[in-house]
This record gives structure tokens, C-alpha cells and sequence, in this order.
């Protein structure tokens, strides 16, 4: 007798897994927006890799592991902290929801999960420092130093406890899905802390110059301003999209403390590899000189488990909170984060680790399995 199978679906009110909110988002979103948050660089390789690469990740349980009482309590930075996820940088989040940056921070402290605010927030970083929690500063590196600091100051006035210093995208890269989609930004969306900036004059090309080599990239960092950068700091400088483990350990010769393994969630450039997929090579380089964290793909709690147990120190997640913010503001943002720890501690018990520190290099393995 042939067995009869029957699909069991599942209903509610509100969307329930990160996947969800993803589809909820993208039906909220106007299609420009939506391109401007889903889209990445080119053909969008390293995009559909970020998320591909934990799949081929397998985990490996310890049997009988007492895990009662257990807990993701860990620390970031040296402080104590609930568990291992951090809010990514997202730039001009009013277009997501009308309260954009401050649901979100609403929302990191309900969750008690650091926030790394956008240099290109579109929320003043004063009215959010009235909101309770812990906050870095995501810093793009400006024409000329003192412009920099400006940035730096005003961000550590309104308490930012460390800056993420974000290296990998001195230029844009080339985002066609967003291009198609003739994304600008609205009127009322600005990046309010760049714009009160001084602007460096812009080279005056001659013929035969490159529009890139000649224009844009006069104005890209270097280690000369990246080590001033670190010498002028208040605050510990935390550097944001190191894929090379030699590079790694140049930036903790520098001073760094520490480092973000990323590719920015694929949006510069195209077939970069998934930072999952670097971070143990990074980790193993800084040998626990400085914490690592890893960007990029996360979409679950047993990713979050696999990103700590190949090194790094605590995960951030970007996509997803803007996902339940547009779904549904600071409530939504809060339920992702809520969501991602919740699937950390079943992932955990189910593994056999009662604490953080008890998730180790073989807890993880290869997977090649596939479902038809």
C-alpha cells in the first residue's frame, strides 16, 4: 500500500522565521528601495554566496552533554553582553520605516544587542543616543583628517564606544539591480552626518584621465591616515571588511582592536568569497591577539553557531533587521533578533554546548547533503 504524504502548512499573524520577514519585506517595499536593499554588486555572485556557504557548514553534536542551566551569554569588546549578535551598519534606514534608525536602536536595546550606527545614518546620532543600549560608529574615512575626526567626535559625543572603520569600499561599486531600478534617494532621506561636512574639491581632470584612478580614488585612505586614524582615536577602532589573513595581521600591528571578516554583504564588489569562509583563516592569523566577527549571510541561529565556532567572537547582522524594521518598525527589527538568539540556544542544546565558550572548531564539519 502506497503512503499517502500530505504538505502541513503553517499560518500565523505575523511573520515567524527570518525568512519570512524577508518576503514580507519584499512585498512592503517599493521596488527601488527593495533594489537598493536586497541588490549587490554586478551579477550578484557573492550575495547568493554569503548565505550559499553556511550550507556547506555541517555541525557535529557532542551526545549526552548536560546542557540545563545553560546560557549565550558571552562578551564583546571586552564587556559583558547577552549574547553574540551585533546590529550591522545600514545606511539610510528611514526608508525602510518612518522611524528608521530609532526603531532600530529601540529595538537593539530591547534585545540587549550592540548597534554599529551607519555613517550614512539618515537619523541625526543625537536623538539616538537618547535611546538606552550600546553603540559603535561605522566610519568611512573622509578627503582629509580633520574632517574625519569631526565625524569621530560627533559620534563619540553622542556615545559611541568604538568605531567600525570600514575599509573595503574607498569607491561604490557597481550595483546594477539598483541602477535598474532608477533607486534615488528621496528628498527627505539624507545622510545627515555627512552632509554638514566640508567637501574637498573635486580634481579637475584632463583629457585622458581616468574618471576613477584620477577622480575618485584620490580621495581613498591609506595606512599613513588609517594608522593617524588609530593614533587620534578616544575609542578602540574596529576595522570592517578584512577577507586576507595577512592583512589581518598588519592591521593588529596597527593597532586595530579588532576585526570585522566581511565583504559587505556583497554589494562592492563581485565574487568576493563568502566571509564564512575566511573568518578561520583570519582567526587563526590574529591568534586571539584581538576579538573577530564575522558579517555576512547570517540568516540563522545555527549560523550565528558556526561563525563562533570557526572564531569569531559575535556575528552582525544587517539585512534581516531592516527586513522585520519595514515589516513592522522597532517590534519587527526586535522579533529577528529575538528569533536569531532563540534558534542560537536550540542549536546549542541540540549541539551539546551549555555556554559560548563551550562552542569549539569541532562542533562544525563539512556538509555536501542536498534535499530533492
Amino acid at each position: 500500500m502506497a503512503c499517502k504524504t500530505e504538505t502541513v502548512r503553517y499560518s500565523c499573524a505575523m511573520p515567524l522565521t527570518l525568512s519570512d520577514f524577508e518576503v514580507a519585506a519584499a512585498k512592503q517595499l517599493p521596488p527601488d528601495a527593495l533594489a537598493y536593499l536586497e541588490g549587490g554588486a554586478e551579477a550578484e555572485h557573492s550575495v547568493a554566496e554569503n548565505r550559499a556557504a553556511f550550507a556547506r557548514i555541517g555541525l557535529l553534536p557532542k551526545l549526552l552533554t548536560p546542557c540545563a542551566g545553560g546560557h549565550t551569554r558571552t562578551r564583546i569588546l571586552g564587556c559583558a553582553a547577552a549574547h553574540p549578535i551585533i546590529v550591522a551598519p545600514m545606511a539610510f534606514q528611514l526608508l525602510f520605516h518612518p522611524d528608521g534608525e530609532t526603531a532600530t536602536a529601540m529595538a537593539a536595546a530591547a534585545q540587549d544587542a550592540p548597534m554599529v550606527l551607519s555613517c550614512q545614518t539618515s537619523t541625526p546620532p543625537e536623538d539616538i543616543a537618547t535611546i538606552p543600549g550600546r553603540r559603535w560608529f561605522q566610519l568611512y574615512m573622509q578627503g582629509n583628517h580633520d574632517t574625519t575626526m569631526m565625524l569621530v567626535d560627533r559620534a563619540v559625543n553622542c556615545g559611541a564606544e568604538a568605531l567600525v572603520v570600514t575599509l573595503d569600499a574607498p569607491i561604490n561599486g557597481l550595483r546594477n539591480r539598483e541602477v535598474a531600478a532608477g533607486f534615488a534617494l528621496p528628498a527627505e532621506v539624507r545622510p545627515v552626518m555627512l552632509d554638514v561636512l566640508p567637501q574637498p574639491p573635486r580634481p579637475q581632470l584632463q583629457e585622458g584621465q581616468s574618471v576613477v584612478f584620477d577622480g575618485m580614488m584620490v580621495f581613498a585612505p591609506t595606512w599613513a591616515d588609517l594608522l593617524r586614524l588609530i593614533k587620534d582615536s578616544p575609542v578602540p577602532v574596529i576595522i570592517k571588511g578584512c577577507l586576507r589573513p595577512a592583512d589581518a595581521t598588519r592591521l593588529v600591528e596597527a593597532g586595530a582592536q579588532g576585526i570585522i571578516v566581511s565583504n559587505h554583504g556583497g554589494r562592492v564588489l563581485d565574487t568576493l568569497p563568502a566571509p564564512i569562509t575566511r573568518l578561520a583563516g583570519v582567526a587563526k592569523a590574529v591568534a586571539g591577539a584581538v576579538p573577530v566577527y564575522l558579517d555576512g549571510g547570517v540568516r540563522r541561529g545555527s549560523d550565528v553557531f558556526k561563525a563562533l565556532a570557526l572564531g569569531a567572537e559575535a556575528v552582525l547582522v544587517g539585512r534581516p533587521v531592516m527586513h522585520g524594521l519595514t515589516v513592522n518598525g522597532a517590534r519587527g527589527a526586535s522579533q529577528v533578533l529575538r528569533r536569531l538568539r532563540d534558534e542560537l540556544e536550540v542549536t546549542m542544546s541540540l549541539c551539546g554546548c551549555a555556554t559560548v565558550a563551550d562552542i569549539t572548531p569541532d562542533a562544525v564539519t563539512e556538509f555536501s547533503g542536498t534535499c530533492s
